[in-house]
C-alpha cells in the first residue's frame, strides 16, 4: 500500500472534529433491543444494506482493537470499546491477526482518530472496516451505553449505516428484536475451519525473555488443536512451547483426532452458547482418559459439559484486558485477559469430578478447573493475552508438564510453573 496510507488523515467525514457544509456527516445509528436509539457518526462499511444485528457488548481494554476485531469469538457480536480514542495506530498486516478478517458484526467507538500513526500500519481502520463491510459508529456516548449494559445485561441491537433505513428507528428496533439473541446459538459451526492443517510459526518478534529456551525449538509433542473459533496466538504459544500443532475441525470426532496421533488435545475459544456444540462435547467424552486435554474459553465451558456440568449465561460477560483472576490454592491473583459471555456452575463441576482452581474477584465466577483424576484441565481465561497481560502464559507450561506426567496440573503446581517462568 502507498506510503501516504500509512500517516493517512482520516477526511473531514469523518473526523470527529466536525464536517463542512458541503460534506455532511454520514449518519449512523444504533438501536437497542429496549428501544434506546444513539446517533452517531458512521465510519467503516456505509452504504445501502449496511445493518448488522448482534449482542451489544464492550470491551474495557486500552488498546488492541485489531486482535479484538479478528477474535472470532465475537462473532454475533456488536462490540464497544470503553477507551475514549481509537483508531491512532491504523492496522497492522496479518502478523497482528487473530483470524484471516474482521468477526464482529460492528464496532462502536467515542472518538475515530483522525490519523493513524504507527510505521506497522498499512491502511486505516476506517479502511479496514470498509473493506470487509463491518460499519463502524463513533461519537455517542460510550459511557452511557456501557452503564446502561452493566445495569441492564448484554442486549439485541443492530448497527446500520444505511441511509435509507437509519431514519426509521421504529424498523430498526424492530429488527434488533427479530434477532434470535446469544443463547442457544452455535456460532462455533460458522467459524470453524473446512479442514485439518498444520501450524508452525511462533510468537518471533513478540517472545518474551521468559519465552526463550529449548522449548521454543524442540517440538517433541504433537497437539491437536480442535478449532471451535481459535485464536493464532494461541497456536503460536503451543508452538513457542515447543509443540508441533495440527488443527481440526469443530466437527472432527474423537476417532479422527485420535488418528492424528497426539501426544494431547487442546479446545479451543470460539462464539455463541457452548450446549448446541453438542458435537465436540461428544467428541471430549470420549478422549478423556484417553489423552491430556487442556480448553480455553469455549473450550473451557465445553469440556466442563463433557465432564457432566452445567453452564449459564453472564450478565453482560467479561471482556478486557484487566480482569482479576485469584488461584484459589494459593490465594495469588494474576491480571487477564477475557472475553465471553458464559460460564461454568462451579457446584455442578464438583460433583462430576471436577476441581475449582481459579475463581473471578469480580463476581467469583469460575475461571478454572481441573480433573481429579485424569490429566485434563481448563480456564475460562486468556493465557496467550492477545491484546492483554502475560500473567498466565505459564498455563501453556502447565500444558506441557500435564503431557509428561499425565496428571492434572494442582493450584500448587501452577504457582510453581508460574514462579519459574518469572524467574527467568
Amino acid at each position: 500500500m502507498a506510503q501516504t496510507n500509512k500517516f493517512a488523515i482520516i477526511s473531514e467525514i469523518l473526523s470527529p472534529t466536525g464536517a463542512t457544509p458541503t460534506m455532511p456527516k454520514p449518519i449512523a445509528k444504533l438501536a437497542l433491543e429496549d428501544g434506546t436509539i444513539f446517533t452517531g457518526t458512521a465510519f467503516g462499511a456505509i452504504g445501502g444494506g449496511v445493518a448488522n444485528v448482534g449482542e451489544v457488548v464492550f470491551n474495557t481494554s486500552l488498546s488492541g482493537y485489531q486482535e479484538i476485531l479478528t477474535d472470532p469469538s465475537y462473532r454475533g457480536q456488536i462490540v464497544t470499546m470503553t477507551y475514549t480514542q481509537i483508531g491512532n495506530y491504523g492496522i497492522a498486516d496479518q502478523s497482528d491477526y487473530e483470524s484471516a478478517k474482521p468477526q464482529v458484526e460492528g464496532f462502536i467507538i467515542k472518538e475515530l482518530s483522525p490519523v493513524a500513526s504507527n510505521f506497522r500500519s498499512v491502511e486505516t481502520l476506517h479502511e479496514y472496516l470498509a473493506r470487509h463491510n463491518i460499519p463502524g459508529i463513533a461519537g455517542i456516548d460510550t459511557r452511557a451505553l456501557v452503564r446502561k449494559l452493566r445495569i441492564q445485561g448484554a442486549m439485541k441491537g443492530i448497527l446500520c449505516t444505511d441511509p435509507s433505513l437509519v431514519q426509521d428507528d421504529g424498523e430498526l428496533v424492530k429488527r434488533a428484536n427479530a434477532w434470535s439473541g446469544m443463547a442457544g446459538l452455535d456460532l462455533a459451526k460458522i467459524v470453524t475451519p473446512k479442514s485439518s492443517y498444520t501450524w508452525d510459526t511462533n510468537k518471533g518478534a513478540w517472545a518474551q525473555s521468559t519465552d526463550h529456551g529449548p522449548r521454543a525449538t524442540d517440538h517433541a509433542y504433537h497437539i491437536v488443536a480442535i478449532d471451535c473459533g481459535l485464536k493464532r496466538n494461541i497456536l503460536r504459544n503451543l508452538v513457542q512451547s515447543g509443540c508441533r500443532v495440527t488443527v481440526v475441525p469443530a466437527f472432527a470426532s474423537a476417532d479422527e483426532i485420535l488418528a492424528h496421533k497426539p501426544d494431547g488435545v487442546f479446545v479451543s475459544n470460539g462464539p455463541g452458547d457452548p450446549e448446541p456444540v453438542t458435537y465436540v462435547q461428544d467428541a471430549l467424552k470420549k478422549l478423556i482418559g484417553k489423552k491430556p486435554i487442556f480448553g480455553i474459553c469455549l473450550g473451557h465451558q465445553l469440556l466442563g459439559l463433557a465432564m457432566g456440568a452445567k453452564t449459564y449465561k453472564l450478565k453482560f460477560g467479561h471482556r478486557g484486558g484487566n480482569q482479576p483472576v485469584q488461584n484459589i490454592g494459593t490465594g495469588k491473583v494474576e491480571i487477564t485477559s477475557q472475553n465471553h459471555g458464559f460460564a461454568v456452575d462451579a457446584d455442578s463441576l464438583r460433583r462430576r469430578g471436577g476441581q475449582p482452581t481459579h475463581i473471578n474477584l469480580n463476581d467469583h465466577t469460575l475461571e478454572g478447573f481441573r480433573h481429579n483424576s485424569e490429566p485434563v484441565f481448563a480456564v475460562q481465561y486468556h493465557p496467550e493475552a492477545s491484546p492483554g497481560p502475560h500473567d498466565a502464559t505459564y498455563l501453556f507450561d502447565c500444558f506441557i508438564d500435564m503431557i509428561k506426567t499425565g496428571q492434572s496440573p494442582t493450584t500448587e503446581a501452577m504457582n510453581a510453573a508460574q514462579t519459574k517462568r518469572n524467574a527467568v
